[in-house]
């Protein structure tokens, strides 16, 4: 039974007044011919959006945007591509804000349209809803049919749907679990360590092992708890929604008073007497992956997965009434305040923010070097004068290539006169790598400026100056 308006927030569904856990077990949203065919099947479009969702989860780790993996976060290496954008850790400011306008751009959106990106967009709620809980739905039945079964005793039919299913879920956590592994050391990192013996990588497969428990443990046992308890996105979003925020909502305008339809009664009799349309067949709850009742309002366990949307709707169908009675909506739509979604001036601020936010990371981006140059003098060396009356300084130079592919470069005197001699004259700079260098470089007396001359040094790839390093000359004092 659901909880009424006025207690419903002192508990919530999925525990009982001691604290033990309730298990939910939520109903299949109609969909196909048993939804309402003239409202959205919001089941059957978040399906397709899975498909797709799935698919470029599978391919992510093995796409390549210029040679960089589209996304991977190698903390170990301290190596973050995203969208191909490659981030070192002399690239940390750059990361930062990219951050920084990734969460600016989930304000905006929260404040806008709720918290649609979990139901629709999230990775946990696909994985649950979209790919385990069907399988548990083909193989255990719907929700009575598991409930029935979990509460029989322990037959062989009992034990051969356990596990089958869990043994499925356990091979689909493997799977999962490599795939977010991929996502860390990248596709051809993670080809390697599929194809090579275990006993190659120890390291590597028992923290696979560890990722899959992890996985089966949250797909097979600890489902919405994950998205109730742990996920702070919920208790974030509180503070950004408003009356004018589009959230899944339940028209108690329109709903209320709710009771069952009575035989033969008529719409006319039934409004002419106070009650709505809802009709009270509490199929809003039965759907709801979190256990909650929607009529009660806006909720932190309410993950915008639209069940109880296509529910109601099939219900409205069926007594013939109009759909939407469950819809997105804002308080201020579903009052008659509005009739469209409102940009406040706190959701231009947001806008304007995140606007701000992303020029500026795309300015930055777009100038930021293809090549980092360090130079630093040897350690124990000042400098060398020579018979001729030259001067000789030695510095370690640094060559970071942040591109996907390989460059040729040379470098350059660009402020003096001089001899810049380094291995080969020539540095092939290996793409995503470091390459390092001895360079020796000689200035005549009258490029001197006293005992300290500052020298730039230029990097030449492809043509172009890619980066540039300026140091400190040192020598005994000489002057032109």
């Amino acid at each position: 039974m659901s909880n009424s308006p006025e207690n419903f927030r002192d508990t919530i569904p999925t525990a009982d007044a001691q604290g033990r856990r309730i298990w939910m077990y939520p109903r299949k949203p109609p969909t196909g011919k048993a939804s309402a065919p003239n409202a959205p099947d919001y089941y059957k479009l978040r399906t397709w959006l899975s498909w797709v969702l799935l698919f470029i989860l599978v391919i992510g780790p093995f796409v390549k945007i210029a040679g960089n993996p589209l996304l991977m976060m190698n903390i170990v290496e301290r190596k973050f591509s995203i969208f191909g954008i490659m981030f070192w850790p002399q690239d940390f400011y750059l990361f930062a804000l990219a951050m920084i306008t990734g969460f600016v751009m989930v304000v905006f959106f929260t404040a806008a349209w709720g918290r649609i990106w979990c139901g629709w967009l999230c990775p946990q709620t696909v994985l649950m809803e979209m790919v385990f809980r069907k399988i548990e739905y083909a193989i255990e039945g719907d929700a009575r049919d598991q409930q029935k079964l979990n509460e029989s005793p322990w037959t062989q039919e009992k034990i051969t749907k356990k596990a089958i299913k869990h043994g499925i879920f356990f091979a689909l956590s493997f799977v999962v679990a490599n795939l977010l592994l991929g996502y860390i050391i990248g596709g051809e990192a993670l080809i390697d360590l599929i194809t090579d013996p275990p006993t190659q990588h120890g390291a590597g497969f028992l923290f696979l092992l560890l990722f899959t428990g992890l996985f089966y443990s949250i797909f097979a046992r600890f489902r919405e708890q994950a998205c109730t308890f742990i996920c702070p996105y919920g208790r974030f979003q509180s503070v950004l929604l408003d009356e004018n925020s589009l959230v899944v909502a339940y028209d108690h305008v329109r709903g209320e008073k709710r009771a069952r339809k009575l035989k033969g009664e008529s719409w006319e009799e039934r409004l002419s007497i106070g009650k709505g349309d809802c009709v009270d067949c509490g199929l809003c709850v039965t759907v709801c992956p979190t256990g909650i009742d929607i009529r009660n309002g806006t909720q932190m366990e309410c993950v915008n997965c639209t069940n109880c949307i296509d529910a109601c709707n099939s219900v409205m169908h069926k007594v013939k009434r109009d759909p939407g009675l469950i819809r997105f909506a804002s308080m201020n739509q579903i009052e008659g305040k509005s009739k469209k979604l409102q940009f406040t001036p706190r959701l231009k601020a947001y806008g304007i923010l995140m606007g701000a936010l992303f020029l500026l990371l795309s300015g930055l981006l777009i100038a930021r070097d293809a090549v980092d140059m360090t130079l630093l003098r040897v350690r124990g060396t000042l400098f060398q004068e020579l018979p001729n009356g030259d001067v000789t300084n030695m510095f370690e130079g640094q060559f970071m290539n942040k591109t996907g592919r390989e460059m040729d470069g040379v470098l350059e005197l660009l402020n003096v006169e001089g001899q810049l001699l380094y291995s080969d004259q020539h540095l092939s700079l290996l793409p995503q790598e470091e390459t390092s260098t001895i360079l020796v470089v000689t200035l005549s007396p009258d490029q001197l400026r006293g005992k300290e001359t500052k020298v730039k040094i230029g990097l030449r790839a492809d043509g172009k100056i890619v980066d540039t390093q300026t140091t400190t000359f040192l020598s005994p004092g000489r002057k032109r």
